[in-house]
């Protein structure tokens, strides 16, 4: 079977969704598929295309400001012409043009689509431009012929907005590489590390940390990987507070270094208003690092108040302190994780029962 993934963008860059397509296409081609990834590159140097681990990459040329968007009539082109030549074409992320393409050019082929959808813009232009974005963007739920949640929460959201039928969504949660914590040990250091990991934005809560950093002592600092135009401001709050030699920055890290950093920090804090999912947290569960996330969007769905534990909002930064030194004397068990070989086989299982329909 013939399979194209179609995302706005993949390896090497880093962020949940190409997390997403790159672990199960990868398993997907170790289990006979023939699978494609159709992408963009706004940056313009990356190769045309290439193969990395058995997976066809084509990229093509886009303009994203602001790393949004992914405008490209290059690859609204290649899936006009080319759609047919795939059985499944399994289009990611409800936030970017390239699942409008991959609707659009919908023919015989069977469309599969994971939205990824967080229920908002995240800017106040973003948040008016979905207004009628939503009413063009219905197209891609109505072609399709399955759509793929992450989260019961995500599921709850397309069914509400976009009056999907149940019947043609199924959930199927992200996976984790379990094997890759196995044997992650936890380095002695004479200070206490909160964690966060992920995109740098106003929404993400990340400006409540530096507040609790502040309350919370100098044993105590603040990691934060990941790129973003929110770090400017995220500098200039820590300035403010006195807390910027507390705070350090990352990006790009090499994998192997950003597992030794989840398994290194004593909490894990991730206070985003909109998650479809967020594989950061499965990860640093995996790592046995415990948890405090926001009592929203599927992130309320971690909660079980033992390995992880909600905060609502609007976030009262001394209930959030409080909760930070609750969650350093906790040890993680008991967890229920995916893993992406327990993914990718779910996702076969879909393409199959189209494939066969």
């Amino acid at each position: 079977m013939k399979i194209a993934h179609v995302c706005p963008r993949y390896y090497p860059y880093i962020g949940g969704v190409n997390t997403h397509v790159k672990e199960i296409s990868e398993r997907l081609v170790k289990r006979g598929y023939e699978v494609e990834i159709l992408t963009t590159d706004p940056s313009g140097i990356l190769p045309v295309e290439e193969e990395i681990n058995g997976v066809r990459v084509r990229r093509f040329k886009s303009w994203a400001p602001s790393e949004s968007y992914y405008f490209s009539m290059a690859l609204k082109r290649y899936l006009v012409e080319n759609s047919e030549n795939y059985d499944v074409v399994h289009t990611h992320s409800y936030h970017a043009f390239p699942s409008l393409y991959a609707a659009q050019a919908k023919g015989r082929n069977k469309l599969v689509f994971t939205p990824h959808y967080h229920g908002t813009g995240h800017t106040f232009l973003r948040k008016l431009l979905h207004i009628p974005y939503k009413y063009v963007a219905k197209t891609i739920f109505d072609k399709a012929d399955q759509i793929i949640c992450v989260s019961n929460y995500e599921r709850q959201l397309i069914t509400k907005r976009f009056k999907v039928s149940e019947r043609k969504i199924v959930v199927i949660p992200n996976g984790v590489n379990l094997e890759e914590f196995t044997h992650l040990k936890k380095r002695e250091k004479d200070y206490k590390t909160i964690l966060y990991v992920g995109r740098l934005e106003k929404y993400k809560g990340l400006d409540y940390l530096v507040k609790a950093l502040r309350k919370l002592g100098k044993g105590f600092f603040l990691e934060i990987v990941g790129g973003g135009p929110y770090k400017k401001s995220l500098v200039k709050l820590a300035d403010r507070l006195g807390v910027r030699n507390r705070v350090r920055f990352y990006q790009d890290l090499p994998r192997k270094e950003l597992l030794q950093r989840y398994a290194d920090a004593d909490i894990f804090v991730m206070l985003s208003k909109h998650e479809a999912f967020c594989i950061s947290v499965a990860e640093a569960l995996a790592s046995k690092t415990p948890c405090i996330v926001a009592n929203a969007s599927a992130l309320r769905e971690w909660v079980d108040d033992e390995n992880c534990f909600g905060i609502n909002y609007p976030i009262d930064v001394n209930e959030l302190v409080r909760l930070i030194k609750k969650a350093l004397n906790i040890r993680v068990k008991n967890l229920k994780l995916l893993t992406w070989d327990e993914v990718a086989e779910r996702i076969s299982t879909v393409y199959t029962a189209l494939n066969e329909a």
